[in-house]
């Protein structure tokens, strides 16, 4: 059994003065992956023995940036997705393993007045091709902010959000084009008609007391796994962000 842990952390600082050591050990999990660190080189020192640290760091301060820490040796490791536009922002590292690909990912948001939309879409069209090439080499397990609730039963207020950033229809059509691609959602593999579970809630108007939340962090994996998942979880009593872990357990 392996456990795979994904946590967008919105700042990895910020986050340790809330509780995220302590969540880290008593998570216990195999490789754990973070997004949104927001940090650059040298600006934290995190003492997690018996992990193997890799990060990739956005060229622009406190700005996105990811994260993968790792008891498990990788046969490989590689950062971002070899496309330069993209690459800047440190969305994305790949850790090979014997058995699989571990991808952590921050997916770009769309903005408000999706200003950054069309980008969005020449981001999803590439990682997904990203993410293709690797499961032609062997099955992948990618995780992380994806930044899209991909149906009504993810969101909260579906009908006030038609065109939000992370609801529009094309953001969410991308997410279907990636399952069709050969991939499966694994929490609605196991709950798939679970309501009011969100990994995501504003810090205004009291939203995640309220439960007025988004369901836009994901582990997703080759339908090749399917017969070796063993669960899916969303931590939502975790706090320490504005998102909230969520777990894999594989055979």
């Amino acid at each position: 059994m392996a456990k795979l842990i994904s946590w967008n952390v919105n700042g990895l600082r910020a986050c340790v003065g809330k509780g995220f050591t302590e969540f880290f050990k008593k998570a216990d999990a195999d490789i754990f992956c973070i997004q949104e660190s927001k940090l650059q080189d040298g600006q934290i020192e995190l003492s997690l023995e018996g992990y193997r640290q890799y990060w990739n760091h956005a060229a622009k301060k406190g700005y996105a940036g990811t994260a993968i820490f790792s008891r498990i040796k990788p046969l490989s490791v590689t950062y971002g997705i070899g496309i330069e536009e993209h690459d800047k922002e440190g969305r994305v590292i790949t850790l090979e393993t014997d058995e699989y690909y571990v991808v952590t990912v921050y997916t770009p948001n769309a903005r408000s007045g999706l200003e950054r939309l069309s980008y969005r879409m020449t981001w999803e069209d590439d990682f997904r091709s990203w993410l293709k090439f690797l499961d032609g080499k062997k099955p992948v397990i990618v995780c992380g902010d994806m930044n899209v609730a991909h149906k009504e039963i993810d969101i909260k207020n579906a009908a006030s959000n038609k065109n939000s950033a992370g609801f529009t229809v094309e953001e969410r059509n991308k997410f279907s084009e990636l399952l069709e691609a050969g991939f499966i959602d694994t929490y609605r593999h196991f709950f798939p008609d679970r309501k009011d579970a969100y990994t995501w809630w504003s810090y205004m108007f009291n939203a995640r007391e309220k439960n007025v939340g988004w369901r836009i962090d994901y582990f997703c994996v080759s339908e090749r796994l399917e017969d070796r998942l063993v669960s899916a979880n969303i931590l939502a009593a975790v706090q320490g962000s504005d998102h909230c872990p969520v777990e894999l357990v594989i055979k």
